[in-house]
């Protein structure tokens, strides 16, 4: 019977270290978690930076951009201390044809791939795009015509095709000959131009008088809300589609520098 008995707990104990779990790899070992190591955890941070670093450049590139208004060139529609979002895939967004760091080209003459567009500007677009003259900056103003139409200035009054274009820009096909006049505050639906009385005086002699002008194909006619304190296509030509980066959608953020406080009511306005 011993004999019988020792057997059996010899196969007793055979079986439970047969089913015993084997020791595993992973960080879990005797209930105990054992910590990853410094270089694998470095290298699970960069990998999460890099792909939000990714992620933000595809969607910079491809869907949305954010800007800021450093003049008034488009005042009183923009304001200086606007933040707002551009839409880069409506007039059809491109893959970049340079690499810029801190607002300086490194390389230039990249192949371009440009994604179908779902509409070409138009009058009253107002457009972020590449300044002609220095591409490192970015400029915004409203399109005001597009190619094949008649540009002139008289007196100051802006002329398209020969139909005054100065007020009411958010109705793309409303009447527009309404002439803001300083000393008539809202006699006019905004959004409109903005005209100051000293700069038409004191400004250039094309604030009074221009063209007739009649732009060529592939290029648009920018000019800024603010009519006499703005240099745009009258000063430096049609722009050419190419540089257009995209739609002004809406203000996300606006910072008054002169009162040091927000202007809530701006913010999340759409952009007309």
């Amino acid at each position: 019977m011993s004999e019988r008995a020792a057997t059996l707990d010899e196969n007793d104990g055979s079986r439970n270290r047969k089913q015993q779990p084997k020791k595993s790899r992973s960080d879990k070992q005797n209930g105990k978690v054992v910590p990853r190591s410094r270089a694998r955890m470095l290298l699970d941070y960069v990998r999460s930076i890099g792909i939000a670093i990714l992620m933000a450049l595809v969607i910079k590139q491809f869907a949305v951009q954010a800007f800021r208004i450093p003049t008034g060139s488009m005042k009183n529609t923009l304001l200086v201390g606007d933040f707002l979002f551009v839409s880069k895939f409506l007039y059809g967004a491109r893959t970049p044809d340079r690499i810029r760091v801190f607002g300086h080209t490194l390389v230039e003459g990249l192949p371009v791939l440009k994604l179908p567009a779902i509409r070409d500007p138009r009058q009253g677009d107002i457009i972020v795009f590449e300044y002609p003259q220095n591409r490192d900056l970015d400029y915004i103003k409203r399109c005001v015509a597009v190619a094949g139409d008649t540009v002139e200035l008289k007196d100051g009054v802006l002329y398209v095709n020969g139909k005054i274009y100065e007020s009411n820009f958010a109705d793309r096909d409303g009447d527009h000959s309404c002439i803001p006049d300083w000393r008539r505050v809202g006699a006019c639906p905004e959004p409109h131009t903005n005209h100051d009385p000293y700069a038409f005086q004191r400004g250039s002699e094309l604030n009074r008088e221009y063209g007739p002008f009649v732009v060529p194909e592939g290029s648009i006619f920018m000019m800024g809300d603010n009519r006499y304190n703005s240099q745009d296509s009258r000063y430096w030509g049609p722009l050419d589609v190419d540089l257009i980066k995209g739609k002004a959608l809406f203000i996300y953020w606006s910072w008054d520098k002169d009162r040091m406080r927000p202007r809530l009511t701006r913010m999340g306005d759409l952009i007309r």
